[in-house]
């Protein structure tokens, strides 16, 4: 593979029902040069079996099993082994569009940008509805650091 672009930490605990989805939003990016870090955090369900499942079909996946110590101590792991020029965190309950981390990484290389928000939308399971969510909105990041490049 070549340069890794952007490193994705994915924190697993118990989530067998959704990783196959956030997996799948994954492997199948536009941006090829990406590698997925799955700390699985003592996860007792299926969701062990359905990383090793994935990893055997795509060598960017990569694998760390340990007790369950939270996803902070998991991502924080994550961050020691990943390769990426850049980081992104992803919950293993979440998905990203396909085309997500081609478009970041352009975003990313034509502005020098260290840092970058998106918009991220809330997927409510029981109504099967899409929202925004406002707690997750730009709305609340400093206007300052909007567009802005700071030193």
């Amino acid at each position: 593979m070549n340069e890794v672009k952007i490193s994705i930490i994915v924190p697993v605990y118990n989530v067998e029902k959704y990783l196959s989805k956030c997996l799948d939003s994954l492997i199948n990016q536009t941006l090829k040069e990406i590698e997925i870090i799955c700390i699985n955090d003592g996860s007792t369900d299926g969701s062990g079996e359905i990383l090793e499942n994935y990893a055997k079909h795509d060598p960017r996946i990569k694998i760390i099993n340990q007790e369950n110590k939270h996803a902070g101590v998991a991502r924080n792991i994550g961050l020691k082994i990943a390769k990426g020029k850049y980081i992104h965190f992803l919950d293993a309950d979440d998905w990203v569009d396909y085309d997500t981390y081609q478009e970041l990484y352009e975003i990313i290389k034509n502005s020098s940008a260290d840092l970058v928000k998106f918009k991220t939308y809330s997927y409510d399971d029981k109504t099967k509805e899409i929202a925004t969510n406002p707690y997750l909105d730009i709305q609340w990041v400093n206007k300052k650091y909007i567009n802005n490049h700071l030193t």
